[in-house]
């Protein structure tokens, strides 16, 4: 990516917790290449990917974001030399979310968990610049997965093989 190098596995410790417990997710392999791709460094990493239900999301949005709601994804970045969070991620907002923009799960989630990890490098959305050079990186790499933009309305959520990626 870009002339960097390619991150070894080694140097990120993940943890994946509450994976089986859920149907229907991605396998612990795939996740982790999803994680990977997003850390786009060879820096050390130490990850812990969460899956939770409504209830808890809505606590923690709330105690620590102020905002008494179940939210899709939540970055807790404590470090970041060595690059140091939990990515917490709302299973039933997910599938919520995915039905209502007529997106594959694996789709949508593929996309918030890079978005976890991109808030854990230090990228936000806060300001309209911050948001675009975000977004950006997000299309870029989830074009790599053939997952098509995901802030494009009426898109199909995976490109067809042989399809160029985002043209925006």
């Amino acid at each position: 990516m870009g002339g960097r190098t390619a991150l070894r596995p080694e140097v990120v410790e993940l943890a994946i917790q509450g994976l089986r417990a859920q149907r229907g997710l991605p396998a612990r392999s795939t996740l982790r290449r999803w994680v990977l791709l997003a850390l786009e460094s060879t820096t050390p990493a130490q990850l812990t990917v969460r899956f939770i239900g409504r209830a808890e999301a809505r606590t923690l949005n709330r105690d620590f974001r102020g905002r008494d709601y179940a939210t899709n994804v939540l970055t807790f970045d404590y470090a970041r030399a060595p690059l140091a969070a939990d990515i917490v991620l709302c299973l039933p907002v997910i599938r919520r979310e995915a039905r209502e923009q007529a997106k594959t799960l694996r789709a949508h989630l593929a996309h918030l968990v890079i978005h976890g990890v991109l808030h854990a490098r230090g990228f936000d959305h806060e300001r309209p610049r911050a948001a675009r050079q975000m977004e950006a990186r997000e299309r870029r790499l989830l074009a790599a997965l053939r997952i098509a933009d995901p802030y494009q309305p009426g898109r199909c959520a995976r490109l067809p093989p042989g399809a160029a990626p985002f043209t925006r």
